[in-house]
């Protein structure tokens, strides 16, 4: 190779020169050139030295005058030795902290007799000019066998924090991770003591990780503002990452060690992470101007948002004035659980009470000064009462489109008045009513990061779709005909039910648990084709990973058990036989391959009987008779449930739990890198179908894509959820300085929807205010009289439910403005507990387990499925959700007959959903 294209010519003297002429750092070429002695090149006695601590001693000195001179050198010989019995990560995250908040030393007193305790800081965050950066290319080090020569090291006031490995264009970048990056951490350990960063180059592609990261957690770095469509560029890494004030910046707040898996991790940011922070860092800094929202923080499942917030709280407690208190709101207790363990991992919590087990517990952490506090929306329990009125209290609020806007969140506003709110959420705010109103909440955009940018940049794998539902069909005299939403089915429903003898409520009951599809999706042939298809499919990817199945409903997850249960024996027959052939025909033929093809059916054969595969779903009151209902036993699933930690045993890809069945838990913020196959047998759409596929996007070593397996039909729905999920969606991003609505006009629309309800009680014979006004049996009396009244007959009941909810629905838009609604309270509580009246004193009395039984065997009769395929082969049905076009589809999706209309007056409002109400009152369970 012409020496113009060598990696040493091209692609190092390069950086070196872009380090040194455009970044303005030093630049030193070391190889035969350097010279030893506190007056040498760079100030080392030997090859052994890693820290220069001729420039060290000068930065401590420096930052931190006015010490003896034993100081400086009992710091610097603190600073450059290590305990060698300890594991390099452990070594490195000492140093981190040093290197972080400064080398503490002893007290000592000073010539006027004070005692002076001395904390050493040894780069100078604020001033980034006022620190010494230095290059040095090709510096030999000796290790205690080895002696090698580093392409790069960077050096912050003598601290070898940057390693750069480079190769030649040529090249792949991966060569430089695993012959000589890997290499040097074998050999010279000493120059990772202090590391920060490793970056990993071939001069047009750059890769950036930590100590710790596999090859797979190494990063591109593709843009410096959020906004920009980013490109694999080297040179924009370097940018960056390697200019001075983001080096500083990432040293300081955007570096965790986390040790809540067992195991220590250093953590580096990301590119997205990095530029989305610091934009919410801004909002925070202008928290006045925006009026308390910081808007919403909307990075993609499995891009890492935890490790977000970690980095966000940090940064806000070390670089601004003042006691900040986070409070960290959650609407899961799982969630709440796995935040709490998140931040007490990398070190952020170290206080042991700061999770609110009760509303009594949070209103006294919130009255205190913590750093940190971990509620469930729930725990704002206590209307009226005001926890703080200080103004540096942010409250985070995470999967901020569920739960942050009914009266456990209005309690929050009214507790908290000064504080400031910001929304961190895995999925996009869509057209909904719900997202608008998170708009209104939080404020627009903060920080996104979507889908399709997770999967280019590598933060998340690509994700393949597989549709493997069957066909199912009915015999007609002879004839094979569909089953879509049919009339004979429903007719024979129809007729089926006739004989419990419901009345309306009863049977609306009953419609109400059915929904469209139920008993058509539980039905017994549809389910045992499902689980044998399941268990071939899965058993023949037996090396790819964990895998996790989502039902329907806990009945059918518990169902699904026993049927996966049976196939998976049979499977295990099968692979007995496959071994005992294979053992046969090697006594027959001695060869290599039929040797290797035993082992291998062996390996299987211990896979099949080592797997366990478990149920997980939450408990639920009267359980265990429900699940008897249904001729099944819940106890010995409940039992492994609770005396396990399945958690942690799913999450370790060496422990035998390998399949789990579920139908709710584990779906959000649930991260087990090593699942790899995603079975949905259950209807969603929007926010809850995005969090439910990115349980297989997350990034693991040998993991090439994670494999979505549908049985349920959800195609249109990913569709539509992938549409609103397309960086085209977002826009301009930073809308939450500017409010959404004139909050005049917001109060005004709930004035008339709440005196259109009061007015249509009065025309029913009923004053509300009587029962505002009135207290003890008098008020219980005039509750009756207002029920009554409001049940005058069907459509007076409807139009009241209604009305009940638009009111609900305005006063939602006014969270934020407790103000606003105050004058309206007590006419709001009486519509209020009017409403609760009706659905709370009117349940059925009802055995529906025993009508959904009966109707379930009507539907298993009449059904059957297409068995044409062979469980497990292939659909031919298989597509890369990744490789979309999300331009076109968007585009699809804008001009859908679907999409919503204009905002209608409240009446226009009221009467089309009453009617739609009154529509559905006929009996169709299809």
């Amino acid at each position: 190779m012409s020496s113009e294209y060598s990696e040493d010519r091209l692609v190092q003297q390069t950086t070196a020169n872009f380090f040194e002429q455009t970044l303005k750092w030093h630049s030193v070429y070391a190889y035969k050139k350097e010279t030893f002695g506190i007056n040498g090149t760079l100030g080392r006695k030997d090859k052994r030295e890693v820290v220069l601590t001729r420039y060290l001693r000068q930065a401590l000195e420096r930052f931190n005058p006015g010490h003896p001179n034993q100081v400086y050198d009992d710091a610097t010989l603190a600073f450059t030795t290590s305990n060698i019995s300890d594991q390099l990560v452990t070594i490195n995250q000492k140093k981190y902290q040093l290197i972080r908040e400064g080398i503490l030393e002893k007290p000592y007193k000073n010539s006027e007799g004070e005692t002076i305790n001395p904390r050493l800081k040894v780069i100078d965050f604020q001033n980034p000019e006022n620190n010494h950066f230095l290059i040095v290319r090709e510096l030999s080090i000796e290790g205690s066998l080895y002696s090698r020569r580093p392409d790069i090291i960077g050096f912050i006031n003598g601290i070898p924090l940057l390693f750069i490995e480079l190769k030649a264009t040529h090249r792949n970048v991966r060569v430089a991770y695993e012959e000589n990056y890997t290499d040097y951490k074998d050999t010279i350990p000493e120059i990772f003591h202090h590391n920060a960063i490793v970056m990993l180059s071939n001069g047009i592609m750059g890769k950036v990780g930590s100590i710790t990261s596999n090859y797979s957690h190494f990063q591109e770095w593709k843009r410096l503002e959020e906004l920009e469509l980013g490109k694999v560029d080297y040179q924009t890494m370097l940018i960056g990452m390697c200019s001075k004030d983001n080096f500083l910046d990432i040293i300081e707040n955007f570096i965790l060690f986390d040790d809540s898996s067992g195991k220590t991790i250093k953590i580096l940011t990301r590119n997205h992470q990095f530029l989305g922070v610091n934009r919410a860092f801004t909002a925070i800094q202008q928290r006045k101007v925006r009026e308390g929202k910081l808007g919403v923080f909307w990075h993609t499942q499995g891009s890492g948002k935890s490790y977000s917030m970690a980095f966000l709280t940090r940064k806000v407690h070390r670089q601004l004035t003042g006691n900040f208190t986070f409070v960290i709101v959650t609407d899961r207790q799982e969630l709440d659980n796995q935040i709490v363990k998140t931040f007490a991992g990398v070190g952020a919590v170290k206080e042991t009470n700061t999770q609110a087990a009760s509303g009594e517990q949070l209103a006294e952490l919130l009255k205190d000064n913590h750093r940190y506090v971990f509620t469930l929306i729930h725990k704002f329990n206590k209307p009226g009462e005001i926890y703080s009125l200080r103004p540096d209290i942010i409250v985070i609020s995470d999967e901020a489109h569920r739960t942050q806007y009914g009266k456990l969140a209005e309690n929050m506003r009214f507790s908290l008045p000064n504080a400031s709110f910001i929304g961190f959420t895995g999925t996009p705010l869509m057209e909904s009513e719900e997202d608008q109103l998170t708009r209104r909440v939080f404020g627009g955009y903060v920080s996104t990061y979507d889908f399709q940018r997770a999967v280019e940049d590598g933060a998340t794998v690509p994700l393949y779709y597989d549709n493997r539902g069957e066909e199912l069909y009915y015999g007609d005299k002879g004839t094979q005909r569909q089953v879509a939403a049919d009339k004979e089915l429903n007719q024979r429903l129809a007729t089926a039910i006739e004989q419990f003898e419901l009345d309306a409520e009863q049977e609306e009951a009953v419609r109400r648990r059915l929904g469209g599809e139920y008993l058509i999706l539980t039905a017994e042939k549809r389910l045992d084709r499902i689980a044998q298809d399941l268990v071939a499919h899965y058993t023949q990817r037996w090396q790819t990973g964990k895998a996790m199945l989502v039902c329907l409903d806990k009945i059918t997850a518990v169902r699904m058990h026993g049927l996966i249960d049976k196939y998976w024996k049979q499977a295990i027959q099968a692979q007995k036989q496959l071994v005992k052939q294979a053992a046969d025909e090697q006594e027959e033929v001695e060869h290599q391959q039929v040797e290797h093809q035993q082992v291998e059916h062996q390996q299987h054969l211990q896979w099949l009987q080592s797997s366990e595969y478990l149920v997980v779903i939450s408990e639920a009151q009267n359980e265990v008779k429900t699940f008897k209902d249904w001729g099944l036993d819940i106890i010995p699933h409940r039992q492994i449930i609770k005396s396990r930690n399945l958690e942690e045993e799913f999450k370790n890809e060496k422990h035998p739990f390998r399949f789990a069945i579920v139908c709710a838990m584990w779906l959000t913020g649930f991260d087990v890198p090593s699942l790899a196959t995603l079975y949905i047998d259950k209807p969603l759409q929007g926010h809850t179908l995005m969090q439910a596929i990115a349980r297989a996007n997350r990034v693991y070593e040998g993991k090439n894509n994670g494999l979505l397996i549908d049985y349920n039909g959800i195609l249109t729905s990913l569709r539509a959820a992938l549409a609103r999920y397309s960086r085209a969606e977002v826009g301009s991003t930073d809308e939450s300085i500017t409010p959404y609505n004139d909050l005049d006009q917001l109060r005004e629309d709930y004035a008339i929807a709440l005196q259109s309800c009061i007015d249509h009680i009065a025309n029913l014979g009923f004053n509300l205010q009587e029962l505002v006004e009135t207290a003890g049996f008098d008020k219980i009396t005039a509750l009756a009289s207002a029920v009554n009244a409001v049940c005058t007959n069907d459509e007076s009941r409807a139009r009241f439910e209604v009305l009940a909810r638009e009111i609900f629905k305005k006063k939602q838009a006014l969270i934020t403005e407790p103000k606003l609604t105050a004058p309206y309270q007590g006419r709001y509580n009486a519509i209020e507990q009017i409403y609760k009246h009706l659905h709370e004193q009117h349940k059925i009395s009802l055995d529906i387990n025993a009508v959904l039984r009966f109707l379930q065997g009507v539907v298993s009769e009449f059904i059957n499925v297409d068995t044409s395929r062979l469980p497990g082969a292939e659909s031919g049905k298989t597509y890369d959700i990744s490789k979309i076009d999300f331009e076109l589809l968007k585009a699809e999706f804008a001009n859908s007959p679907t999409k919503n209309t204009s905002v209608q007056t409240l009446k226009e409002a009221v009467e089309r959903q009453l009617q739609r109400m009154i529509s559905c009152s006929t009996f169709n369970l299809l």
